[in-house]
């Protein structure tokens, strides 16, 4: 087998290591460092376990396909969804931390949104105050401020 490079997947077909499915994660001198990222069917698993091979016993490993590509159609939507889910909640958690520059984008937005219909505001003044609103808010929810 050649060296295998940063990111290959192999799989071992030898009995002196776990069946699965496992990716480079480091290269040696001697030696190659292995995650487990999938289990003995193709599934992506989360296991943290690491190997070290010696270059000499890469005769026991042939190479394998990534795991993440055999992801279910439904399991990808609910991940996405909690994720969309994670970032929302992070986003207004960063509004709720820093309310004056919250409100002050927030007027900002309500100022261009009515303010060329209700206000003395000119329809260009309007659509750069919403403008400036919703950058800012974008900024401020970002978690930018915390840093």
């Amino acid at each position: 087998m050649t060296s295998p490079s940063i990111r290959d997947h192999l799989r071992p077909t030898d009995s002196d290591y776990p069946d699965g499915i496992y990716r480079v994660v480091g290269t040696g001198d001697d030696t190659i460092t292995l995650l487990q990222v999938g289990d003995a069917d193709g599934r992506r698993v989360t296991t943290g376990e690491i190997v070290t091979v010696d270059d000499a016993e890469l005769e026991a490993f042939e190479p394998a396909k990534n795991p993440d590509g055999n992801r279910r159609l439904g399991a990808s939507v609910i991940s996405s969804l909690e994720i969309l889910y994670w970032r929302f909640r992070a986003f207004g958690q960063q509004l709720a931390a820093h309310p004056f520059p919250t409100a002050v984008a927030a007027a900002l937005v309500a100022m261009g949104y009515a303010g060329d219909s209700i206000g003395p505001l000119s329809e260009t003044a309007a659509s750069v105050a919403l403008f400036a609103g919703v950058v800012s808010l974008a900024y401020v929810g970002s978690g930018y401020l915390s840093r």
